[in-house]
């Protein structure tokens, strides 16, 4: 529909009718208008499925909903590093909302994983802000291909679950704009998403859903976004506030009251009913844009999904240790499977995303197909608690096998939306499961069904570990696919995991504030953190194997020096050298010279994911701008390029450089200084201008040139400490340490440069 046809309808509805357009009808759908012909649709959770429910309707995944397919959770299809895939995902989940008539699905969720406690973050991508983008503009672009709409969520630095809806994110601008918002502000102006939801907690004690500067001085002007804000489930504070401020509609209903307040408002005069009809405009035009590409006769194909689903799970996984080269697995060996996750895995987190999944194929069933294997439940994840039938059943079973696989993880009540984790361990009675099978079996592997990283006490002790994190439904085939060869795994992670809670950088502060969250670690986020640390991690961020081997070469930039405002290409070949076909992840990083200001000693800029047969070689490019080189400057509230030296490395994972090369890179964006009587006097030396003008002044002053000299024979204080002592003392010190200097002299400096 035109906007003039829109704006048309608009004119003709009442306040009232205007009013009630900016929150829903009930839990899950808008209102309608029907002497207007404006229709009601439907949203509803997801981002990895539809969680659609026809009658008891909640947000915590309590009540059930429709049968549907669970694809992989966030934390898995992050680890894939793979655009591609991700597309793929949202192009079927688009077509399941056409099949349901579902507008627009609640997703992706993309919060940083700011701490592995989250409860959350099994839902979420990545550490990394580009990973989380790319990821999420991936699948946004194949949902919205399906003229369905996504809310982007949950805008914005809502990264812990503890009190979630009240809680004070207390957060510096830098790192709100290098870590929090970028993730938010590649995929926005990229994939153009329909709606984007905000989030229930506060930044710096106001409340997202009533900040203008989120929801529209950034998020609307200065990103382009187009659509309509709507409020996380009951995250709407002052309706008002919030409406000014830029959150169209409020989910789910309130029964009317909010609708008052706003009809309210504008009859005092405190609220400009301009700003109602802009909601209205906005909701409206995504109304509009699902129900004129509405595709008819879309059926839900289950079995079609559920075959994508266990596809895109075997791209997920992630292989962490492969000693031996225990794997793959041979058909005619005598395997154990050892586990209650080997029969019934845990798929997916709990809460809002929590799909009512239409099958679930476990490893014990998928392996049939394959080898004959031998299976002991081994532990029960009600109650942490060390079964002893079950546990000398598993051991039993371990021993009389060649090799035994555990499939071990984090039950349902360790993880979830509602609450974070209190620790990084698995439960004890699975640590002390495979400790004992390993004492009998020395060929062990363990399978890790979890949504965030976890501690390993047994990690020297098995041969393998693979990640399948919560792989969705059809995670039993994808894992053995893995096990066996059949799938050649590919995953990297897209989180460090580290040997202790104490060793993540917000340690001290993540969860210990009453109603704030301070985020003291600033920027230094993941990976950010721990390589600027030089802090030993269990894997790093990037991190996984393969079945084959590849090799790089020849990284080639297409020029030594540029300014930023020149694109840089990187090249870089990557050969196959192994036995099999495989997929590799090239990561690229750009690391800063030396300077003043506080950053990571790397970070992630680019990366691509490409499949090589055996003994192919391809070149793979890609282009840094600016944006590659630059940080948040808070002075000029913008990005800023500092001039010098960076290095481009390619890397096997954030710890590991492969290939490396430096560029001199020009800021052309200067920053104005003023330099004053309290300026140090190694600051004004690295000023260009402020070198020339003081070496030359200072030179024609006889007493300072006398000192210099006397200095030259000085065998207590040499020139290098001299130059030392002299870097951070304030100009007007001279006139205390340097005879005959006059104030008169340094303000003729000060004039000069600050000219």
């Amino acid at each position: 529909m035109k906007r003039e046809d829109i704006q048309n309808l608009i004119a003709q509805m009442t306040l009232e009718e205007k009013s009630g357009m900016c929150s829903g009808a009930d839990f899950w759908q808008l209102k309608s208008i029907e002497r207007l012909g404006i229709p009601s649709v439907k949203v509803t959770d997801g981002p990895h499925g539809l969680r659609a429910q026809d009658e008891q309707t909640d947000h915590l995944g309590i009540n059930e909903s429709i049968k549907a397919v669970c694809f992989p959770t966030g934390c898995a299809t992050a680890a894939s590093f793979d655009r591609k895939l991700l597309k793929k995902i949202g192009t079927a989940i688009g077509q399941e909302c056409q099949a349901k008539d579902i507008s627009t699905i609640l997703g992706p969720a993309m919060n940083i994983k700011r701490s592995p406690l989250c409860g959350r973050n099994f839902e979420y991508y990545s550490e990394d802000p580009l990973v989380a983008s790319e990821m999420a503009a991936a699948l946004t672009e194949g949902i919205q291909s399906q003229n369905v709409g996504v809310s982007m969520k949950h805008f914005l630095a809502n990264n812990q679950e503890k009190r979630r809806m009240t809680n004070s994110s207390q957060v510096d601008e830098r790192t709100l704009r290098e870590i929090y918002l970028v993730a938010f502000e590649g995929a926005v102006k990229q994939a153009r998403p329909w709606t984007v939801m905000n989030s229930y907690n506060r930044i710096n004690e106001t409340y997202v859903g009533e900040s203008k500067e989120y929801l529209t001085d950034i998020l609307r002007d200065e990103w382009g976004f187009d659509g309509y804000v709507m409020s996380d489930w009951g995250a709407v504070n002052d309706r008002v506030e919030a409406l000014k401020a830029g959150m169209d509609l409020e989910m789910p209903a309130s029964g009317g009251i909010n609708d008052a307040m706003i009809v309210k408002a504008v009859q005092d005069g405190s609220l400009d009913e301009a700003v109602v009809d802009q909601a209205c405009e906005r909701i409206l035009n995504v109304i509009f844009k699902f129900i004129e590409n509405r595709q008819q006769g879309v059926t839900f194909e289950y079995e079609k999904d559920h075959e994508l689903a266990a596809e895109a799970e075997a791209e997920c996984i992630v292989l962490l240790k492969n000693e031996d080269e225990i794997l793959p697995l041979v058909k005619d060996k005598k395997v154990a499977f050892i586990g209650k996750y080997a029969e019934t895995p845990r798929y997916q987190g709990g809460g809002s995303s929590h799909i009512n999944s239409w099958k679930v194929e476990s490893a014990v069933e998928a392996v049939k197909e394959i080898s004959d294997v031998s299976f002991a439940k081994g532990f029960d994840d009600i109650v942490d608690e060390v079964n002893e039938e079950l546990q000398n059943e598993a051991v039993r079973v371990a021993e009389e096998a060649e090799v035994a696989v555990v499939f071990a993880g984090l039950p349902d009540n360790f993880e979830s939306e509602g609450y974070d984790r209190k620790h990084l361990n698995l439960p004890n009675c699975q640590n002390t499961l495979i400790e004992k099978i390993c004492k009998v079996q020395k060929n062990t592997i363990v399978v890790l069904h979890n949504g965030s990283p976890v501690t390993m006490p047994w990690k020297n002790q098995v041969k393998g570990i693979v990640e399948a994190y919560l792989g969705g439904q059809a995670v039993g085939k994808s894992v053995v696919n893995v096990l066996y060869g059949t799938a050649n795994p590919s995953g990297r992670l897209a989180e460090t995991f580290p040997l202790r809670l104490e060793d993540t950088p917000c340690y001290l502060t993540y969860g210990k504030g009453v109603d704030e969250a301070v985020y003291s670690e600033g920027v230094f986020v993941g990976y950010r953190y721990y390589t600027s640390k030089k802090q030993e991690v269990l894997f790093p961020f990037g991190y996984g194997l393969s079945y084959t081997t590849f090799t790089y070469s020849n990284l080639n930039l297409d020029r030594t020096q540029m300014t930023d405002n020149e694109i840089l290409t990187v090249s870089v070949e990557v050969e196959n050298t192994g036995n099999r076909a495989g997929k590799e992840v090239i990561q690229i990083y750009v690391a800063p010279g030396e300077t003043e200001t506080a950053r990571p000693v790397k970070e992630l800029r680019a990366f691509d994911k490409i499949e090589l047969a055996q003994g192919e070689k391809k070149t793979v490019s890609f282009e840094l701008d600016a944006r590659a080189f630059a940080y948040w400057n808070t002075e000029i509230h913008g990005w800023y390029v500092e001039s010098g030296a960076y290095e481009i490395q390619v890397g096997k994972n954030a710890e590991e450089v492969l290939l490396h090369t430096t560029i001199q890179v020009e800021g052309t964006r200067k920053i104005k200084k003023v330099f004053t009587l309290n300026t140090c006097i190694g600051e004004l030396m690295r000023d260009e201008k402020g070198k020339a003008v003081f070496s030359q002044m200072m030179g024609g002053n006889q007493q300072a040139a006398e000192m210099a000299e006397a200095n030259q024979n000085n065998e207590v204080v040499n020139d290098e400490m001299m130059s030392a002592m002299m870097n951070d003392m304030p100009l007007r010190q001279l006139l205390s340490f340097v005879p005959g200097m006059k104030r008169e002299v340094l303000e003729q400096i000060l004039a000069a440069v600050n000219q």
